[in-house]
């Protein structure tokens, strides 16, 4: 897969199955993961360099993205302003 222009394909971390303290979450209650892992990136726009590179870890906005299923794997396509933080 690769994605066009200023594209980035991002697998989202599973959902948190527990807190800190030990409490077990239910699906219903289980929050949208915000990060992920960077799986394909496109060339960037207008002669504008793409900043993240494929397995970069990134946290994203909560609502950003467009869904997909792609060989088994649930994944996320936005563009790379939506990306808020390369993690370390």
């Amino acid at each position: 897969m690769k994605p066009i222009n200023d594209r980035v394909v991002i697998k989202p971390a599973p959902a948190e199955e527990k807190t800190k303290g030990g409490i077990i979450i239910p699906d219903t209650a289980k929050e949208k993961p915000q990060r992920g892992e960077v799986v394909a990136v496109g060339p960037g726009k207008e002669g504008k360099k793409m900043t993240v590179k494929k397995g970069d870890i990134v946290l994203y906005g909560k609502y950003s993205g467009q869904e997909l299923s792609y060989n088994g794997d649930d994944l996320l396509i936005m563009r790379e302003d939506d990306i808020l933080v390369i993690m370390d």
